[in-house]
């Protein structure tokens, strides 16, 4: 018989250090995970723990779906209800319960039981991780704005009182010099994947400081719904230089460090330490930059991009996503994609990601027109970029460096009657442009005003981009842009909208332009090809391939993006595109057993197989215990 007095005593030790029994989920996850062996594939999962701490294990816990004899392998038998449930029958139970209970508390943006559906998500996930995903990714369209934007905006703001169980790291200035012996802390010896924010520009929600790592966990979440990384080998990361925010600063129940931010040498040398220690132990990771203030978002990427697997989400998966809407709205106008580098464009916004669009587009428009000096020129002159001071000139006092090569020149907007400075609207009114693509994270910068100007545009069909995050910030709504402009309109937006009903029959779409399309598998893609970094030939694939998804009929009908109920197809076809943009340009080295020479003899159909093969599934396991 099993000796439990020890255990017994250590537990009861441990409760009564809690505030308060119920509190027993906040033990961290890192002391109960360590004890444990995975075999790949269909061979049983060796198991160092069992009885009520396989149970408290959400990497192991199956609840009443354990069976009779894993109850008798396990020391579980009596302390389970006796009926054994499938997995279809607890997601079935949990639901009932969700639906239940989401009634009894309202809050949250677009939806008002958001934040009441992520509190009981997130119950679940610190109990069952399998069950987790099962319901997340059988319910992806209804739950991707819970777990992610929307809702993750909400969860980061109130993240300080809603925290109950640790997940993930938390690196900060306290921890220099230590941080190479720190990661060894986290207890997987595989980790592909990392997603780091610093929390200084939280989606549109400004400096939230260390409560921004609810962003981190939510990226994660859709990596593993989405793309199929293993949950048991991502890390979500936060690291803490400090918070301008100065409510933080006097908020007594703020969980990180209450000091102004680092910056300059001192913040960098923070940022160095931590990418050199992750990518010391775990080589072959990769590590997506999340919500970096545009200060350093450009300047991080371009100093890690070359040496490390990295990319940045805001600036370069913000762009994709723009990228294949841009096309798709070009497709819509009954042109072929070629035609892209035509189109008059309207940026508002110059921030990280307003500028991480106009790179990749001008990149984009440069390739189709030949890819040399001369082309990439005549790309500038199709965009105009207003920010909070309004049209950017070169006769604009302190320019932004990252903004200057989109500066119009003087004698440009003198022949359009524009000058430095000029209003939204006046550009709109006199550019009468193709599309007007809103990255401000300025809630209502499309006025009726401004709407009303680009009905002027001189395209068949105009486009109306509100990119930014969360709903708030929206540049304007998808029925705001229907109803002033007219029927004849692109419409997509960074979240949510519900489609606009336009009489007769007519459906106005409303096609929201999520990261998510993208950036995993772009993750998935550089993991499985083994790419020593992420190159602008991998990303602008992933791009024309999410454009490309579409049919005809679709576009013309108006819808610029899949739904999201494909996600796990589309991201599959992602990753495919951006593993065979790596082989053909001599970058891929291989993922597990198959070699960079194994990879290059792949057909596109084998790529795309090979992909889905390695996309992780949310499967019970059979356990065997092992005492060590």
């Amino acid at each position: 018989m099993p000796n439990f007095s020890h255990q017994i005593r250590a537990a009861s030790a441990l409760i009564k250090r809690l505030k308060h029994p119920r509190e027993f989920s906040r033990i961290p996850m890192l002391m109960r995970s360590r004890s444990f062996t995975t075999i790949e594939g269909d061979r049983p999962t060796i198991v160092h723990k069992r009885s009520l701490d396989i149970l408290h294990d959400p990497w192991f816990n199956k609840g009443t779906s354990f069976s009779m004899t894993e109850r008798d392998r396990l020391d579980l038998r009596g302390l389970l209800p006796p009926n054994v449930m499938s997995s279809e029958q607890q997601i079935e139970r949990f639901m009932v319960d969700l639906k239940r209970l989401e009634v009894h508390a309202r809050d949250g943006p677009s939806d008002p039981n958001a934040l009441a559906k992520w509190r009981i998500l997130n119950r679940l996930h610190d109990r069952n991780e399998t069950m987790y995903y099962k319901v997340l990714i059988a319910n992806i369209e209804e739950y991707a704005p819970i777990v992610y934007t929307p809702t993750v905006g909400l969860v980061c703001q109130n993240y300080s009182g809603l925290f109950r169980r640790p997940r993930g790291m938390y690196f900060s200035a306290e921890d220099r010099g230590e941080m190479m012996s720190m990661v060894y802390n986290w207890p997987a010896d595989q980790v592909d994947m990392i997603v780091v924010t610093d929390g200084s520009r939280i989606l549109g929600l400004g400096d939230l400081g260390v409560q921004g790592i609810g962003i981190t966990i939510g990226k994660l979440d859709l990596y593993v719904a989405a793309a199929g990384i293993n949950p048991q080998r991502v890390l979500p990361v936060m690291i803490d230089v400090g918070t301008n925010n100065e409510k933080l600063l006097k908020d007594p129940l703020y969980l990180g460090l209450q000091e102004h931010r680092l910056d300059g040498d001192e913040y960098i040398a923070v940022i160095d330490e931590f990418m050199n220690a992750v990518f010391t132990r775990w080589p072959n990771v990769i590590v997506q930059f999340e919500d970096f203030q545009s200060k350093w978002a450009f300047k991080l990427l371009q100093r890690y991009r070359s040496t490390y697997r990295m990319f940045n989400d805001d600036v370069q998966g913000t762009a994709g996503v723009a990228i294949a809407g841009l096309l798709g709205a070009v497709r819509a106008q009954g042109k072929p994609m070629i035609d892209f580098p035509k189109q008059k464009i309207v940026v508002a916004g110059a921030g990280s990601a307003g500028i991480g669009v106009l790179n990749s587009a001008r990149k984009t428009m440069a390739r189709m027109l030949g890819n040399n000096e001369s082309a990439f020129e005549g790309a500038r002159s199709q965009f105009w970029v207003v920010d909070a001071k309004g049209l950017i000139t070169e006769e604009r006092q302190n320019i932004d460096p990252d903004a200057l090569p989109f500066a119009r020149k003087v004698k440009e907007i003198t022949r359009q009657g524009l000058r430095e400075g000029a209003s939204l609207v006046e550009v709109v009114r006199e550019v009468k442009p193709d599309v007007l693509l809103g990255l401000s994270a300025v809630g209502g910068l499309f006025s009726k005003e401004v709407l009303e100007a680009l009905k002027g545009s001189t395209s068949t069909r105009p486009a109306i981009f509100a990119m930014s995050n969360p709903t708030k910030n929206a540049e304007c709504t998808a029925e705001e842009a229907f109803t002033i402009v007219g029927d004849n309109i692109i419409f997509a937006s960074g979240s949510p909208f519900n489609d606009v009903d336009l009489g007769n029959g007519h459906i106005g779409h409303c096609n929201q332009g999520n990261n998510m399309y993208l950036f995993p598998g772009i993750g998935l893609g550089a993991l499985l090809s083994g790419s020593r970094i992420i190159s602008d030939g991998m990303l602008q694939a992933a791009a024309e391939c999410l454009a490309a998804y579409m049919t005809e009929e679709q576009v013309l009908d108006g819808v610029i993006y899949p739904s999201t109920s494909r996600i796990r197809d589309i991201t599959k076809e992602v990753a495919a595109a951006v593993v065979k943009e790596a082989i053909e340009e001599d970058l891929a080295e291989g993922y597990r057993e198959m070699d960079a020479r194994e990879l290059q003899k792949l057909s596109q159909e084998e790529i795309v197989d090979f992909v889905k093969k390695n996309m992780w599934s949310p499967e019970y396991p059979t356990l065997v215990y092992k005492n060590d």
